[in-house]
């Protein structure tokens, strides 16, 4: 057992039980309360993003096990980095946390349906996830069972989730950072066999995520803050998710390049974007917004 086999699904736990420490059963509840929001968010993040990352996959040729590990991503749900960049650009946080809340529940679920379709389009003959029950209870443990326990905490001890909510988060990060950087250092040579493939489709897929999330929202009829916390939600993936079951639950460091491309490619992606979506808000006031009249000038 190395850092990278051990500290993935460590990485992983902790970054859900943070986010089930911020959760409560309201949160829940409140997706009754925005059910075209939540559906539309939903739809696009479970049905589109497969769907448009299938087509990508083909369009940039990817080897099978490459593009297997792109459906893997697409199929993952938000990343807690979602719900901060959707405050610090406007975003209404509470429909991100409704998102990330059922997102949560949804992905150990719909993970190993996402895996097995690709792995019959593009390796046939793979074994199937879905068909596996020890491996979709280990999907369900890895996923879930941390949102589940910080919900727990958070109802039994809210004191004591407020104190250690912000350390689990900084932990989370810090650990995600060093088991990324362990995992570049031990996969250097797969890594630059394969970014130049990687690099254009996880762009491409990160652009269309981000872009579409917020414009088909807008679509629907959603405020801006709701579409700015959908394009967040649903152009963020957490690919730590893909990471940990491509190697620990299916066994394939080749299948986990891809998320591992993405991460790289997103996180100043999203911020880009999130600073390009303030500035479109700003040029549209300002032409909202009547000149003087010559009277009031004078």
């Amino acid at each position: 057992m190395n850092l990278v086999t051990l500290g993935l699904p460590a990485a992983l736990g902790v970054i859900m039980l943070g986010i089930g420490l911020t959760l409560t059963p309201a949160d829940f509840r409140r997706i009754g309360r925005h059910p075209k929001a939540v559906g539309v968010a939903l739809v696009v993040q479970l049905v589109l993003l497969p769907l448009v990352c299938f087509g990508l996959v083909h369009l940039f040729r990817l080897v099978s096990v490459l593009a297997v590990g792109m459906m893997l991503l697409a199929a993952c749900p938000g990343g807690p980095k979602a719900n901060v960049l959707s405050h610090v650009f406007g975003g209404d946080v509470a429909l991100n946390i409704s998102l990330t809340a059922i997102n949560s529940v949804i992905a150990a679920f719909t993970l190993p349906v996402s895996y097995n379709v690709a792995a019959h389009a593009f390796t046939p003959g793979a074994a199937g996830l879905g068909l596996q029950f020890g491996k979709v209870l280990e999907v369900f443990a890895e996923v879930l069972v941390p949102v589940a326990v910080g919900m727990a905490v958070r109802r039994l001890r809210p004191a004591a989730a407020r104190a250690v909510a912000r350390p689990v988060r900084i932990g989370s990060v810090v650990l995600l950072v060093v088991v990324i950087l362990a995992a570049v250092v031990q996969n250097l040579d797969l890594l630059s066999k394969h970014v130049s493939d990687l690099a254009g489709v996880a762009l491409t897929f990160g652009l269309i995520s981000l872009a579409g999330g917020f414009a088909i929202p807008r679509a629907f009829g959603f405020t801006r803050a709701q579409a700015v916390a959908a394009a967040f939600e649903i152009g963020v993936h957490n690919a730590v998710v893909a990471i940990v079951i491509a190697q620990t639950v299916i066994g394939s460091t080749e299948m986990a390049l891809p998320a591992g491309i993405y991460t790289l490619i997103m996180q100043p992606l999203a911020v880009a974007f999130g600073f390009l979506l303030r500035a479109a808000a700003r040029r549209s006031k300002t032409a909202a917004t009547p000149a003087p009249s010559p009277a009031a000038r004078a």
